[in-house]
Order: C-alpha cells, then sequence, then structure tokens
C-alpha cells in the first residue's frame, strides 16, 4: 500500500459521534508514523506471521483500520487496494497475518463508536475487537501502539498494563505530537521497560519504542485512592480520569453552592469523572436517586469506584454513555454538569454545547441544570436557548457558575 493510498483512506474517516467540525479531523500524523514505523519493524511487525498487534488510544479508529489495510496489502510501500475492505493485492504470506485479529482499547465511547462506524463506511466486517485495558487486550501482545495521551497517570497504567500482560519479547511505540510530548513520558516508559529509545521526529510527531518489559511487582496502581479531608470523601481514579484523586477547580467552586441545590427525585452528574459531585449531592440528599455518567471508561469506572468506597453505590448509579444517549427524555430533575473545553488537544466548545443540549432533552420541565465553565466561553446565550431561563448563580475570576430552568415542552 503506497502513502497515498493510506492517506486516501483516513480522509475518508469521520469522528461521528464526536463532535464534527472543519478545524477538528479523525487523524493526525502520528497515526501515519505510528503505522509506518511499525510495518518496516523486522521481527516484530504487524505485518509478519504469527504477529499479535494491540492498540491503545486508536482516537477514530484511524490506526485499527489503517493496519488492517496494510495487513490485507501485505507490506507498507507496495501498491494495494484502494478500500481497506478488499483483501486484494494481498500475499500468501501477509494472509497468515490474518488470523489474529487486532485487539483495541479506546477510552472513550464515542471513540469505540467511531471505529464501528467508520469501518461500516469503509465496508470492514471484521477484523478487530474492542478490549478494556488489562488482559483481554494485551495477553500475548508482541506489538503495541500507543497514542500518547496527555496525562502521565494514563501513560503509567498504560505501560504497567503492557508489562504485567504482554508477551515478553513485545515491542512498544508510544507516538504523539512532539509539542505535547515530555521527558516525563520517558520516564515512564523506564520504570517498565529496560530499553526506551525515542525516535527520530516526522511532521511534527514522533515516537518512543520500548522493550524489554522490567517484571511487574506488586497490585496494579491504578484506581488509586485519595481521601480528600476537605471533601470528606475517599475519591478513585484511574489514570486516564480528569483530575486524577484531585478536586479541580471547577469543581470545587460549583461545590459552594451545593446548599442552593434543590432535592431531585433523580438527579444526574454529566461528565462525572470521578464522581465528586454525584457524591457529594447523594450524600446531601439521601431521598434523591443519582446516576453518574461519562463517556470514558475511566471516569466510570472511577466513579462507581468512588460511590462504592463512601458507601453510596446503593443510591448512586454508574453509566458509561454518550451525552445521556441512554436516558429517557424529561427523566430527570436536575443535572450537574462541568463540562470540557477542549475537544482532543484543540480548545473547542462543541463538547460542552452537545452535552447542555442533551441535558435540555433529558431535564424534565422545570428541572434545573447548574453547570460551572470557564467565563470566556460565554456559554449563557447556550443555556438560555437550549435550556430556558438561566440566571448566574457566582463567579470568581476565572469560573461562572449558573442555573437555568427547563422551560415547558408547549414552549
Amino acid at each position: 500500500m503506497a502513502d497515498n493510498d493510506l492517506e486516501s483512506l483516513f480522509s475518508r474517516l469521520g469522528r461521528f459521534p464526536d463532535v464534527e467540525a472543519a478545524n477538528l479531523q479523525a487523524w493526525d500524523a502520528t497515526d501515519k508514523l505510528l503505522l509506518d514505523t511499525a510495518g518496516e519493524l523486522p521481527a516484530t511487525g504487524f505485518l509478519r506471521p504469527g504477529s499479535r498487534l494491540a492498540i491503545v488510544g486508536d482516537r477514530y479508529g484511524a490506526l485499527t483500520l489503517g493496519a488492517l489495510a496494510l495487513r490485507a496489502a501485505g507490506r507498507p510501500g507496495t501498491a494495494g487496494p484502494a478500500d481497506a475492505a478488499s483483501p486484494a493485492g494481498a500475499t500468501p504470506d501477509s494472509a497468515n497475518t490474518l488470523t489474529h485479529p487486532v485487539r483495541v482499547h479506546q477510552d472513550l465511547i464515542t471513540g469505540e463508536r467511531a471505529l464501528r462506524h467508520n469501518a461500516g463506511r469503509l465496508g470492514v466486517a471484521g477484523g478487530f475487537e474492542q478490549f478494556p485495558l488489562g488482559a483481554g487486550l494485551l495477553a500475548g501482545a508482541t506489538l503495541v501502539l500507543v497514542q500518547l495521551p496527555k496525562s502521565l497517570a494514563e501513560l503509567e497504567e498504560i505501560a504497567d498494563a503492557i508489562a504485567r500482560h504482554a508477551h515478553p519479547d513485545v515491542v512498544v511505540l508510544a507516538g504523539g505530537r512532539v509539542k505535547h510530548m515530555s521527558l516525563g513520558m520517558n520516564a515512564v516508559l523506564e520504570r517498565h521497560f529496560s530499553e526506551v529509545q525515542p525516535q527520530r521526529a516526522r511532521q511534527k510527531s514522533r515516537i518512543l519504542l520500548a522493550r524489554r518489559p522490567r517484571p511487574a511487582t506488586g497490585a496494579p496502581p491504578f484506581p488509586a485512592a485519595v481521601d480528600n479531608t476537605e471533601l470528606g470523601l475517599t475519591v478513585c481514579a484511574r489514570g486516564a480520569v480528569f483530575a486524577g484523586t484531585g478536586l479541580d477547580i471547577g469543581t470545587r467552586f460549583l461545590l459552594e453552592f451545593l446548599p442552593q441545590m434543590p432535592p431531585a427525585r433523580h438527579a444526574i452528574d454529566l461528565g462525572c469523572g470521578t464522581g465528586i459531585l454525584a457524591a457529594m449531592y447523594a450524600r446531601r440528599n439521601p431521598g434523591s436517586r443519582v446516576t453518574a455518567t461519562d463517556q470514558s471508561a475511566a471516569a466510570v469506572d472511577s466513579a462507581r469506584a468512588t460511590a462504592e468506597a463512601n458507601g453510596l453505590d446503593a443510591q448512586i448509579t454508574v453509566l458509561q454513555d454518550d451525552a445521556m444517549g441512554l436516558l429517557p427524555a424529561g427523566d430527570a430533575d436536575l443535572i450537574l454538569l462541568n463540562p470540557p473545553f477542549h475537544v482532543g488537544a484543540a480548545v473547542h466548545a462543541g463538547a460542552g454545547l452537545k452535552l447542555i443540549e442533551a441535558a435540555g432533552r433529558v431535564l424534565a420541565p422545570g428541572g434545573e441544570l447548574w453547570t460551572v465553565f470557564n467565563s470566556h466561553l460565554h456559554y449563557q446565550p447556550a443555556l438560555q436557548r437550549l435550556i430556558g431561563p438561566t440566571r448566574e448563580v457566582g463567579r470568581n475570576p476565572k469560573f461562572t457558575v449558573t442555573a437555568s430552568t427547563r422551560r415547558p415542552a408547549e414552549l
């Protein structure tokens, strides 16, 4: 498969059901660099017979579907099928490499769905399996491709899992955009692998090659649990969850207004992270049913562990979902929201607007959405339009807290 064939495949990928925008795309130069480097490995590349490929952090399917296309073509740098679904051009040797499906882990449910959606668009009916981060994903893996995460804690959890479960001769290729990489990433990998080699940068991306995993000792480091004395709460966190076991400053500010929030038959912590808002609201309102929901598997695991650690698991239901798509309309009396202001590495209000629109659907008439957001994002017009009358409850130098009342459906 020639470079232009792979780029043609990438150009057909979408981000759906994630936010789509002119300045957002479903792949980057790191995806291509990872695939090119993997295909050139002499003994452990995914084109070799018997290889077992695992992928961590494939955002929208570029790595998985690109790997399948390269496998079908036989080797990089040769003319191959224009469509990833077609095995035309596969060589007899490459056919042996198709016996092991690509195993992939994506933390976000939107990423999982985007991969399946893109596979359908390309006519790819199989060849990959989706797994949580752990033994099912990594057992026996001879090659692991990693899109480097933003957080060192997430990389720590990934590296620990690979070292514990992958083949002893595994090769790890961890790639990222140079501007988002740090020497701390090298240090994390060096704790889990005896050999870590930074590779030459290309198109502002770079790969860290790691091999010879160190023996894992003790229990896995995640989920971590910390007693937060400020809240009187045990907070649990997986490596990928925002703010870890800490209390982010937006949530801290919203919690100042907890005494003003109404008691609800059903309250929702939307974008729950570690579940701090859900736990604090549930503890203050023992008669309320509370749902903590997030698109991140790490967040859902963390929120569930936080609820259990504080004896609130009978009151709090935890759900992995995209913008409350599994919840019925008009089901909630109160929604608490600390929306993200990044989509991937880009500052973008689209993710927050998607959640506000979802809140308008799930709130019952007269129900309230309490939101904390960076003041420069100016969410008030969207809150007025999508929810209803909105009042500013509080403001500090960085954040604004608003309460919006769902207007009657007939309006």
